[in-house]
């Protein structure tokens, strides 16, 4: 990790409204968990339920959008990458620090977040905190490599971004079974499922898919960002 370019970043994405919605989205997550709670009594498949539907499934990849593109996207937007990109720095290195940083950002806002809201529905039972406290930060990790990637793709990364959450991850990955191999949310959700020993949460997918599909997203995109800022020249073009 390069510290200055880091520090930039941390300064960029915490340092503007984006801030609000991280810690917006965690609050309200946390507090739906409460008044469930109290509905529910503490019922497991219900939690099971809201984890797989609110947590992993909205709350995750929105602040995996705004982690991601945040990271890099406004720096393009207003010019100011040329500056970057002048210094004696790899793009690489600066991909691979930008990504850190938002993975860092999505394992506060995300993780810890997730872990919270899951215990105060059922405690430690069945080992569904811990479990999508896991698949949280490893789809976490997915989507900041995935939304930083498209940040340098395309000036509209999230106009793009929303539309695959909610069109793919949300609908089609949700409802049509052989879209759920190619849906990060469902690999969060198995290496959830691996870690839980809850009978109200299973996966079709195997652990070994989930896993192996994540580590090549996360590095793949993390790479191809990498690549396309070599592509940047010194006027902000492409």
């Amino acid at each position: 990790m390069n510290a200055v370019i880091a520090g930039i970043s941390y300064r960029a994405l915490l340092g503007r409204r984006r801030i609000w919605l991280l810690v917006l989205l965690p609050i309200l997550l946390i507090a739906l968990a409460v008044l469930l709670r109290m509905i529910s009594g503490g019922s497991e498949r219900i939690a099971v339920e809201f984890m797989q539907k609110f947590a992993l499934g909205a709350i995750l990849p929105l602040l995996g959008l705004i982690a991601g593109t945040g990271v890099i996207a406004p720096e393009i937007d207003d010019g100011t990458i040329v500056h970057l990109l002048s210094k004696p720095i790899s793009r690489p290195a600066v991909a691979q620090t930008k990504f850190l940083v938002a993975s860092s950002v999505l394992a506060v806002f995300a993780a810890v977040p997730t872990l919270v809201a899951a215990y105060l529905l059922v405690g430690f039972e069945s080992g569904i905190a811990f479990g999508f406290a896991i698949g949280a930060l490893a789809g976490g990790f997915a989507y900041a490599a995935l939304f930083m990637l498209l940040g340098v793709l395309t000036r509209h990364a999230v106009t793009v971004g929303i539309a695959y959450a909610l069109i793919w991850e949300g609908v089609v990955g949700n409802f049509v079974p052989g879209a759920r191999r190619y849906s990060i949310q469902q690999w969060a959700q198995t290496v959830a499922d691996q870690v839980s020993s809850s009978s109200f949460l299973s996966s079709d997918l195997t652990i070994g898919f989930a896993a192996t599909a994540l580590l090549l997203i996360t590095a793949g995109a993390v790479i191809w960002t990498g690549q396309r800022l070599r592509s940047f020249s010194l006027t902000g073009d492409e």
